[in-house]
């Protein structure tokens, strides 16, 4: 009897052995002659990064070009996180990077864009340059250097700039699950199940602003909030055969990239402040090319810049259409070729 259950530890030893063995041989000790311990593992390729917004941003730089719209010169404050969550290794919870989805946001919406956020380096050039410190290739050719001279009104000014934070983030704001498990009350073979599902609801919310730059007044003003859902689901069996335990689970979970609902929200709000800006009634405009929908007037625009007089669809409650320039909800908002 001794000798047996011996036998049974010998063997489940070696078991586990081997199965550490074989988990192992990836990893040596030694590194290859590529200067590397290891393969990463992995080959997704880069990607895209949209959002259901981007495709009403290209549409939005497709109607500028379309009806020679001038874009006003953009720039992009500081969007910070406002919301103080801390995740919990320790780092932010809430990117710090939304300044640069709002630039993005603005590129694609065809907006002109200068430089207003990280100046350091065209700082740095100017105080070499007035030191005489910089020097270009004259007409001469390379031996021919001439020192770089600083020229008054030689940077644009800009018309508006974009600021704000992120405000809000709102942990379960719902949960739900189930947690269900099932055995059979034969001593000879005691089978169980477990079955378990989790989900919970969270948001996530910005505030921005559109400020002229020569006046500094606040020319139109966006709110939007985003719900992130997240779920996990598990199953397993437990059982005893013939001395021996088997314990099998499974399981998966998501959670909606919070990162990514950011983008959206920025996205969403550009889409906003440029469609405001170039005069678009709507998304409308992003229908198949037809009559100019813009019948020949001109008026202000929110009493700010001159477009196109839209106050009547473009501002307001319609703002509130969750449709509105998503592209798998409005029908109006045609998928762009980028």
């Amino acid at each position: 009897m001794i000798h047996g259950q011996f036998a049974r530890r010998l063997k489940t030893t070696a078991a586990a052995s081997a199965i550490a063995a074989l988990l192992g041989g990836c990893i040596s000790a030694s590194a290859g002659p590529n200067g590397t311990y290891a393969t990463p593992i992995g080959n997704a390729p880069v990607t895209a990064n949209p959002t259901p917004y981007s495709a009403a941003l290209y549409c939005m730089a497709d109607y500028a070009r379309r009806y020679d719209l001038p874009s006003p010169r953009m720039s992009v404050g500081r969007i910070a996180d406002y919301t103080g969550t801390v995740s919990a290794d320790g780092g932010r919870q809430v990117t710090g990077g939304a300044s640069l989805m709002a630039m993005t946001a603005l590129a694609k919406a065809g907006a002109q864009i200068l430089e207003r956020y990280d100046t350091s380096v065209s700082e740095m050039e100017l105080r070499y340059a007035n030191n005489r410190l910089i020097g270009d290739a004259g007409p001469g050719g390379a031996d021919d250097v001439q020192y770089r001279r600083i020229l008054a009104g030689s940077v644009p000014g800009t018309d508006f700039y974009i600021i704000g934070g992120i405000t809000e983030v709102n942990y379960n704001i719902r949960s739900g699950g189930f947690d269900m498990a099932a055995g059979q009350a034969s001593t000879q073979t005691p089978l169980s199940t477990a079955f378990a599902g989790k989900a919970f609801v969270m948001n996530i919310a910005i505030d921005l602003r559109l400020v002229q730059t020569t006046t500094l007044e606040v020319v139109d003003v966006v709110s939007y909030q985003k719900q992130i859902i997240g779920r996990e689901i598990s199953a397993g069996v437990f059982d005893f055969l013939n001395g021996n335990v088997f314990d099998i689970s499974a399981g998966e979970g998501g959670l909606e990239p919070v990162q990514l609902a950011v983008r959206a929200l920025i996205e969403r709000a550009t889409v906003e402040f440029m469609a405001n800006l170039y005069g678009a009634p709507g998304p409308d405009i992003c229908l198949s090319a037809g009559p100019d929908p813009l019948g020949g007037t001109t008026g202000p625009t929110g009493g700010y810049y001159p477009a196109y007089p839209n106050t009547g669809t473009n501002n307001g409650e319609t703002r509130a259409d969750p449709s509105r320039w998503h592209d798998r909800r409005d029908g109006a908002v045609r998928r762009s070729r980028y």
